[in-house]
């Protein structure tokens, strides 16, 4: 160990190293974040071993609420709608973003002009647009899509009253309210790709979709790896699409876990389940986990290659 480590390692010698300066600066940041982040899940994971409804002493329940979770025959039923919307956007909502960026690239002109009309959605509050996609899915004959529909002679058709069309009907919204974020991504990633690339691939003869499979998506391998387990873990927490759209129905058709959650904790009289809120809650935070670690560790040596 040299004089200098040595130095470093005493509390003196980290102190003139600006040790205590950096975290000076850093402890604003440390205390905000410990109190809107830290706090809040330490605080659900002592309420999901408790039966409170935040006005009354709270009482320890233990495993209590876990087990009451497990056995509510609902959330078999959340469990698998949100396993349902999420391979719904992943099929039709994952691709489209790439598609748009990878087009986008290869125009010439107004290329910003493009690039703010695709944004759009995004910047349009969540709830706006879901009350006005509520209102194109009118199930009567004077509702937007059926009025277009029915030019062409077909309709009307119950887009949200129907339990096998609702699904579907929510995932097109989140898709188009969500993909402009990702299409600035994966345009700001297609920039980092050497224009060489594809001028030795024109060289060689490729056709566009040669030249997008061959290499566009290898170097955009780490980022579509990113996207994917991101929308993974946003489409497992979906909330606002099948509160505001159905409220979970029909029958039950869009009730998804965290709607389930807020179920056991606001949809019933004054004094809600917030313990069997927390405790799914808490479970929920643990699938996500194990499926982000797992994601990683089967995709490290890919993304790497």
């Amino acid at each position: 160990m040299t004089a200098a480590s040595r130095g470093r390692a005493t509390p003196a010698g980290w102190v003139r190293g600006g040790g205590l300066s950096t975290l000076l600066l850093a402890l604003p940041m440390l205390l905000v974040f410990g109190v809107f982040s830290w706090y809040p899940i330490l605080r659900a994971l002592v309420m999901s071993v408790q039966q409170t409804n935040l006005v009354t002493a709270a009482q320890w329940v233990g495993w209590q609420n876990f087990d009451r979770v497990l056995h509510d025959p609902l959330l078999g039923t959340a469990v698998g709608n949100t396993c349902y919307f999420a391979l719904l956007a992943l099929v039709f909502g994952y691709p489209v973003p790439l598609v748009i960026a990878v087009v986008m690239s290869e125009l010439r002109r107004f290329k910003g002009l493009y690039s703010a009309l695709v944004y759009l959605p995004v910047v349009v509050p969540p709830v706006v647009a879901v009350l006005l996609w509520k209102f194109f899915y009118d199930g009567s004959s004077s509702g937007v899509f059926n009025s277009i529909l029915g030019r062409f002679g077909l309709g009307p058709y119950p887009w949200l009253q129907n339990s096998a069309s609702a699904m579907p009907a929510l995932v097109l919204e989140a898709t188009w309210a969500a993909a402009g974020s990702t299409v600035i991504i994966y345009l700001a990633a297609l920039t980092s790709v050497a224009p060489e690339l594809y001028d030795a691939a024109s060289v060689d003869g490729a056709s566009i979709w040669h030249k997008v499979w061959h290499v566009t998506m290898p170097q955009l391998r780490g980022v579509l790896l990113i996207t994917l387990i991101l929308q993974l873990i946003g489409t497992s927490q979906v909330f606002l699409e099948p509160y505001l759209f159905t409220n979970g129905g029909p029958s039950n058709s869009t009730l998804t876990v965290l709607l389930l959650i807020y179920d056991y904790a606001f949809g019933q009289s004054l004094g809600g389940d917030y313990g069997s809120a927390t405790a799914l809650s808490v479970l929920l935070a643990v699938v996500l986990g194990a499926l982000s670690a797992g994601y990683f560790r089967l995709t490290r040596s890919w993304s790497e290659s």
